[in-house]
């Protein structure tokens, strides 16, 4: 009887347990039985109320036999479990996954390799199984941190080595797939775990180098297909699916981790990684994300702002890849915050600049000065880059809206620049920060486009660009041309017309161009006026160089080109007579290589002009003039004149009217019908403006004789109150004889400019002689009958009234022209 119980008690052991115990072989290298693991399959599909304890019980069979290092068994309870899990797809599910990940995490935990792999291997298949309903109370931070932890890996064996950190990429790509799909599962994007998730596959990404050299000095027969595989490649393939499942309000915590690594480990100088990690970003992250990272980029940049140059110099280079993919779409709100933000750190750049002696520690060497100087360059440069690059992607709307921004940021003497303070940093600083911003300026209107000159040049930029054309600064000035340049030029005839010459045939050039719009008419009636001022001032600079000279030819022909209608030719004509009448008569003491250049400038423009307009007869007068001066005067030629060391004449002949262009002649070349040739013997006169006062370092006040002190730091550097006095100058005093004549030329001249002249440029000459009388009449009733009053109490004035109290000097008032 007593044998009789004991027999009966192995077939009460529960169905389950004895399907799972058939599974396991009894020698582990046999493998798990297919026919025993069927009917498990098939058991298991039937009645799902078991599988959780199915589960538990395969379970605790793997535990038992990783504890007592049975690692065959343990590969066959794994393989039973991933095929119960494949097979198995119901809401009983559930218990059997917990199950199921409690075991690979068991795995994870051992020290061993082959079983990390194997664990590994298990979860990346069940991450790949959709389930149909979300899991409330599964969470994955286990895994995150073991996974990453195998991404670390020091094995002393470089293969192993490169299984353990592949596995770990693995293992981190299936909790990506598993979790960023799953609403409830969101708590992955929290820092917490992106701090661990992105340094991970950074780190492999970075290490790329190591892992090649371990891969090809492993042997073949030591590791199998894991082995093989690149972790680098793993890496980046798991951090571009990341980024691209990434939403919007995931994006700040996905890339603050990036920035944090490469600042721990220091790529940032040299920034080759930091680049490929950014165009990796750019390019995963959905297009309406693109601004995000700017933004993320931005920041860092602003945190740094006191680190070394290369440094920074490392981040704007990154923030020019960033924004350069992100131009080509979408960048939201933070276009002008970009060039606001870049701007800022230009002119700190120009501060940290050691330049001053102020700024100089006593105990630097001259070499020390010079790199830190160097470094603060290649800083600037990166700035300047990603800003021409970033403007010079943008579609043409934004275009013109950061080229109004990047303008009004240039300092302008004698305006008010609120977010460039150009007092601490000198003259030295602030010419550093216009020619670099011109020159960003020149990258962000190159290739720009606008169907109206009023569009693309309103007077809210005009006028500031013109302002610095007038500084006495060549380069600047040159800068200011290209700018125009690439505005004018929508036809790209600029390269056709490189280099002042005296072109034989014009229309070999094939020129491209279009009738001129109604739009572009009225611009010039409006603008013309300031356009040909600026160039007529512009060519008797004392600085000049060659390249001034060729850029003021390139600027006439392409107005001519793109805005000259029959009006704007003989206005375009009056003003090349103007400046070889200006170079001929020389009341501005010029040096003769100014004189010469000019007289070059406007043979090269003519002779292109009269080939434009298709007019024979003044095609031959020109030709004719370029003759004689071939002969008798090559000096006047640019051929001739631009030559280095050319020889220049002592003088220039006046009265040799024919090696010079000719107002009459001209006139009867164009008389006929399109053009008002009689206009051409209206002399141009450039309009007078306050631009000069406000640009140029030279100022004068003119007042009754009224003695007030400024400060030193609100004049310009020197004024300049009077021309040289020469004996010529005292010679033209004395000798009065012909001033009737000439007073009788000048009213007769005024008399026709009246008649003939447009109804435009009379206006806006009277305006400016209105608004200049009636700001004189103000300061003289104002000094006249209520004169300033001094601290002191006493102010001296020539009509002889002394007596005043005394009143604080920051309740005076001081005349406009006074006050800087």
């Amino acid at each position: 009887m007593p044998a009789g119980v004991c027999g009966c008690c192995g077939p009460l052991r529960p169905r389950y347990k004895r399907l799972v115990d058939n599974i396991f072989p009894e020698d582990p290298k046999d493998g798990l039985s297919k026919s025993d693991m069927e009917k498990l399959t098939f058991y298991a599909v039937s009645a799902p109320e078991k599988l959780d304890r199915i589960g538990a019980y395969l379970a605790e069979r793997l535990s038992r036999d990783v504890v007592r290092h049975r690692y065959g068994y343990v590969v066959i309870a794994m393989e039973a479990l991933d095929q119960l899990l494949m097979a198995c797809h119901s809401q009983s599910i559930k218990p059997f996954v917990e199950s199921f990940l409690h075991m690979v995490a068991k795995l994870l935990e051992s020290r061993e390799p082959d079983l990390q792999v194997l664990g590994t291997n298990s979860f990346v298949k069940f991450a790949n199984i959709e389930e149909d309903t979300p899991s409330y109370h599964r969470r994955y931070d286990f895994f995150v941190s073991q996974f990453s932890a195998m991404c670390h890996s020091t094995h002393e064996d470089p293969d192993t080595r490169t299984r353990i950190r592949v596995a770990g990429i693995k293992g981190l790509q299936g909790v990506v797939r598993k979790t960023v799909n799953d609403e409830l599962q969101a708590i992955i994007w929290e820092p917490q775990h992106m701090d661990k998730l992105i340094p991970s596959m950074l780190f492999n990404m970075q290490d790329s180098d190591d892992s090649d050299r371990a891969g090809h000095s492993s042997s073949p027969s030591g590791a199998g297909q894991d082995g093989e595989e690149n972790p680098s490649v793993l890496a980046e393939n798991c951090f571009r699916e990341l980024l691209g499942r990434a939403a919007y309000g995931n994006m700040n915590n996905a890339v603050r981790p990036v920035l944090v690594h490469l600042d721990n480990h220091h790529l940032w100088d040299p920034n080759d990684f930091a680049v490929s990690c950014f165009r990796i970003i750019m390019y995963s992250i959905q297009a309406q994300h693109s601004h995000h990272v700017i933004q993320q980029v931005l920041n860092h940049l602003d945190n740094h702002n006191k680190n070394t140059p290369r440094v920074r110099a490392g981040i704007v280079q990154v923030l020019l890849e960033t924004v350069a993919i992100a131009a080509k779409g979408s960048v939201g709100p933070t276009v002008l915050e970009v060039f606001n933000t870049l701007l800022k750190h230009l002119r700190m750049s120009v501060d940290f600049e050691p330049g001053d002696t102020s700024r100089r520690n006593s105990s630097s060497s001259v070499s020390s000065v010079r790199g830190k100087e160097s470094e603060e360059r290649i800083v600037q440069n990166a700035i300047i880059q990603t800003i021409g690059f970033f403007g010079g992607n943008l579609p043409d709307y934004q275009r013109a809206e950061v080229m109004m921004f990047v303008m009004g940021k240039v300092p302008v003497y004698g305006t008010p620049c609120h977010t460039l303070d150009t007092v601490k940093i000198g003259h030295g600083g602030t010419k550093r920060i216009q020619t670099m911003l011109l020159s960003s300026l020149i990258m962000v209107t190159s290739g720009f486009r606008s169907k109206s000159m009023a569009a693309a040049l309103p007077p809210s930029f005009l006028d500031p660009l013109f302002s610095i054309s007038l500084m006495e600064d060549s380069e600047l000035r040159q800068l200011v041309l290209e700018i125009l340049h690439n505005i004018l030029d929508r036809h790209d005839n600029r390269a056709k017309l490189r280099g002042i010459r005296v072109i034989p045939n014009v229309a070999a050039l094939k020129i491209k161009r279009e009738k001129i719009s109604k739009q572009d008419i009225a611009f010039m009636k409006k603008h013309g006026q300031q356009l040909y001022r600026h160039i007529y001032l512009g060519c008797k600079e004392e600085d000049n160089t060659h390249k001034n000279f060729e850029l003021l030819f390139t600027t006439l022909a392409i107005l001519t080109i793109e805005l000259a209608n029959e009006e704007v030719v003989i206005d375009l004509i009056r003003l090349a007579i103007a400046l070889q009448d200006m170079a001929l008569v020389n009341e501005e003491n010029m040096s003769m290589f100014i004189r010469c250049g000019i007289m070059a400038l406007v043979a090269a423009y003519l002779n292109f002009l009269s080939q434009m307009i298709a007019n024979p007869p003044f095609c031959q007068h020109v030709s004719k003039v370029i003759e004689l001066r071939t002969l008798d005067a090559p000096y006047l030629l640019p051929e001739h004149i631009f030559r280095i060391k050319y020889p220049l004449p002592e003088s220039l002949d006046k009265d040799d009217r024919q090696l010079y262009f000719q107002t009459a002649d001209i006139a009867e070349c164009l008389a006929g019908p399109g053009y008002n040739a009689e206009r051409l013997s209206i002399p141009y006169i450039p309009q007078v403006t306050d631009e000069d006062r406000l640009t140029r370092r030279k100022s004068f006040v003119d007042t009754i004789s009224l003695q007030v002190d400024i400060m030193s730091n609100s004049l310009p550097e020197k004024s300049q109150l009077a021309d040289e006095i020469t004996f010529e100058t005292l010679k033209k005093a004395i000798d009065t004889t012909g001033l009737e004549e000439q007073e009788r030329e000048k009213r007769r001249q005024v008399m026709e400019k009246f008649q003939k002249a447009p109804f435009e440029e009379i206006a806006a000459h009277c305006e400016s002689k209105a608004n200049m009388l009636h700001d004189r009449l103000a300061q003289i009733f104002e000094l006249t009958i209520r004169p300033p009053p001094s601290p002191s109490g006493v102010v001296s004035i020539s009509t002889g009234h002394t007596q005043h109290p005394s009143v604080p000097v920051y309740e005076m008032k001081f005349p406009d022209l006074c006050v800087y």
